[in-house]
């Protein structure tokens, strides 16, 4: 990547999707086999939220990421990588006091059992964020704030502020939370229950059936809706079923209270119908996942979140946000890494517009998503 300038800090008050989490640089063996084995490694970048504000850079979008990085070379790493996708990256704050965090992984698929992964982020700067040190004018500048629950669990100071920033206030953007439970970081006698109280406060939430049986003990789609009534639209994963969406027209609002502009496409307003009033009904949407050729199986959930997004910007159907979604992860698992070039806007536009025999019958496989590559149906 190119050490692109960080742009000034204008720049994020432009931006559609400002995106607040830890970042690590990631060291990617040379070969397969045990962490103890390997005799090289590779330097790439990881974190769920940059790679989200990557995605939609990538995509068009602009796109800002938040964080705190150390003063240190992979700080500077980092931060270079990132806005060379074109991101920006103003608003990332130096810590003198605290490293940058790193990890290590196997090349092995992360379903293996040999699969191995070794993180140095204790007391990384990442994790000393609060309400105290994050410029808040940047993180409220979008129109749409993502957030995830990995920052929640990598201190008390970071849970602090993802609290804050889901609790309702005047002119609050559109805020998405993807709950991206992951249970080792959960230590401490912290409990991974705080990431239903924080997806409540969201507008948008993404999460995975299994990860939501695994932290809340919830088991099925509907049973997700009725633990999460809150959230304007709720986005449940369903693995190579698909996904299924729970979305409130703005129109059926109860009288008398605040009402908001169709997800995405506006600010939220700072209160609502009481959750569970049966005042606004859900439209449900249904949408199988497709069939990929996988390669590597990192970064999909980041590449789906940003793909819903990407379409949500654009006011484009549920049905089709979904499908965005389902074509950027394709993009990824078709890739050895986290983070590759989305197929051109009117390729995936294209695909996304197939009838349901058509979407049903889509196989992709490396290298598809080039305009002159031929999708293969079957």
């Amino acid at each position: 990547m190119s050490g692109t300038p960080a742009r000034t800090a204008d720049a994020v008050t432009a931006a559609e999707v400002v995106c607040l989490g830890e970042s690590m640089v990631t060291f990617l063996p040379s070969q397969p086999g045990r962490l103890a084995d390997v005799p090289s490694f590779g330097r790439g970048i990881g974190g769920a939220e940059s790679n989200v504000a990557c995605a939609l850079a990538a995509a068009g979008h602009r796109a800002a990421w938040v964080s705190r990085v150390g003063a240190d070379g992979f700080g500077d790493h980092l931060v270079e990588a990132i806005t060379g996708y074109g991101v920006d990256t103003s608003a990332v704050r130096r810590d003198p006091a605290r490293p940058t965090g790193i990890y290590f992984r196997t090349a092995t698929d992360r379903a293996a059992d040999v699969h191995e992964v070794a993180y140095y982020r204790a007391g990384s700067a990442a994790s000393a964020m609060s309400p105290d040190n994050v410029p808040y004018e940047a993180l409220l500048a979008g129109r749409v704030l993502h957030l995830s629950g990995i920052t929640a669990a990598l201190s008390a100071d970071c849970l602090a502020l993802l609290r804050d920033l889901t609790a309702p206030r005047p002119g609050r953007p559109l805020v998405s939370f993807d709950v991206n439970h992951r249970p080792g970081l959960w230590r401490d006698g912290a409990r991974p229950s705080v990431l239903l109280d924080l997806a409540r406060g969201a507008d948008l939430v993404f999460v995975g059936e299994d990860e939501a049986e695994e932290a809340w003990g919830v088991r099925g789609a509907e049973a997700i809706r009725a633990a999460l009534p809150e959230p304007e639209v709720l986005v449940v994963k369903r693995g190579s079923e698909g996904a299924t969406v729970f979305s409130r027209a703005a129109s059926s609002h109860a009288e008398g209270t605040d009402s908001r502009t169709e997800a995405g496409t506006g600010t939220r307003a700072d209160s609502r119908t009481e959750a569970g009033t049966g005042t606004r009904a859900d439209a449900v949407t249904a949408v199988p996942a497709l069939r990929v050729d996988v390669v590597a199986p990192v970064g999909a959930g980041d590449a789906f979140a940003a793909g819903f997004l990407s379409a949500t910007l654009r006011g484009l159907p549920v049905r089709d946000r979904v499908r965005h979604g389902h074509l950027m992860a394709a993009a990824v698992l078709t890739v050895p890494g986290d983070l590759t070039d989305p197929p051109a806007r009117a390729h995936a536009d294209a695909l996304a517009a197939l009838d349901e025999g058509a979407w049903g019958r889509l196989r992709l496989g490396p290298g598809w998503t080039g305009e002159d590559q031929e999708v293969r149906t079957t």
